[in-house]
């Protein structure tokens, strides 16, 4: 009789703990209260950069904490890399259309 392997645990290994989880949610707490205080200063051109400065690291914790993203197989990394430089190109040519004239 042939040996069952036991399926692989995935991430079972590399779980974050809940202090992490906290630590993060606080982050992101704070940094959407900095959204909200930069809304308030006028810096002219430069509200909607740090808008998106803060907006994508917001995004890259919770693509890597909550979504697991830096425990994933490298292509799924590649995958989305590809994807956010798509969006990156995406935006960076609608701000040479819109907001920098």
């Amino acid at each position: 009789m042939a040996q069952q392997s036991e399926p692989h645990a995935h991430g079972t290994e590399h779980a974050p703990s809940y202090g992490q989880f906290i630590l993060v949610w606080f982050g992101l707490l704070a940094l959407t209260g900095l959204t909200v205080a930069l809304a308030g200063i006028s810096l002219g051109r430069w509200v909607i950069v740090s808008a998106l400065t803060i907006a994508s690291i917001k995004s890259l914790l919770v693509l890597n904490v909550f979504m697991h993203l830096k425990f994933e197989d490298r292509v799924l990394r590649i995958f989305v890399a590809v994807a956010a430089a798509t969006l990156a190109i995406f935006f960076v040519l609608t701000f040479f259309d819109y907001a920098f004239h």
